[in-house]
């Protein structure tokens, strides 16, 4: 599953990574080193024409819930049965985005314990988690948009770790994710594979990040003794 990431880039990076037009309104962001479900989180959807960078809350309501609370229960959602969800299934179809991350989080299961692991790419370069999002109405009027992370089968880096890993975007396959207009839900499900263990890197981190109050450096910081898968 993911569970938790970090977004600790700037939003000045965020803007090059994307090519985002900066001449429209876009959130303020600073270094998130403990991002956990129900918070906002940045995301990329295309408006038809553009990129465009917002927020979303973590945790999917679809359109249809009754009410907000199980948004809590659907933070991730399995590439392999996105078509078989009546709640993933048409935002699969028509509402897909980017989330932008530079790590995540995942428990290790030892003799002691469960150990957090930070996992990234190994150039520490920001990546793109495949997402759904939806639109819910709230009692008052107002929208709330919320979002979930896909995820996949482990690669041979993850799979000591979690039985599941985020779905992971190459970046030329970025735009076909998040494009509007008509796309084969089967095409694009090739899309959400396993990436490529030999890109990645995974190292122990401070049981600090087991609270989710806890959004500083230390929750990034390597901690002992180094994995080897």
């Amino acid at each position: 599953m993911c569970g938790r990431f970090t977004l600790i880039v700037s939003l000045e990076e965020l803007m090059l990574r994307y090519e985002l037009d900066p001449g429209y309104s876009i959130p303020y962001h600073q270094p998130q080193y403990n991002i956990a479900p129900t918070q906002m989180v940045l995301s990329i959807i295309h408006d038809g024409s553009r990129l465009r960078l917002g927020e979303l809350r973590w945790g999917l309501v679809p359109s249809w819930a009754k009410d907000i609370s199980i948004g809590s229960r659907m933070i991730n959602a399995r590439s392999e049965t996105l078509l078989d969800k009546p709640a993933y299934r048409r935002p699969f179809e028509r509402k897909r985005c980017l989330i932008p991350a530079d790590g995540f989080y995942e428990w290790r299961r030892t003799e002691n314990g469960k150990r957090p692991y930070r996992i990234r790419l190994k150039d520490g370069g920001i990546f793109s988690m495949a997402g759904l999002y939806d639109i819910w109405l709230q009692e008052d009027g107002s929208k709330l948009a919320t979002c979930t992370i896909i995820t996949t089968p482990p690669n041979a880096l993850m799979e000591p770790i979690h039985d599941r890993m985020p779905a992971i975007l190459r970046p030329e396959d970025e735009l076909r994710w998040v494009e509007r207009g008509t796309a084969d839900p089967r095409e694009l499900q090739q899309l959400l594979l396993p990436y490529p263990a030999e890109e990645m890197e995974a190292y122990p981190v401070s049981t600090a990040v087991n609270s989710v109050k806890n959004d500083s450096p230390l929750c990034i910081e390597p901690s002992t003794p180094r994995f080897e898968p």
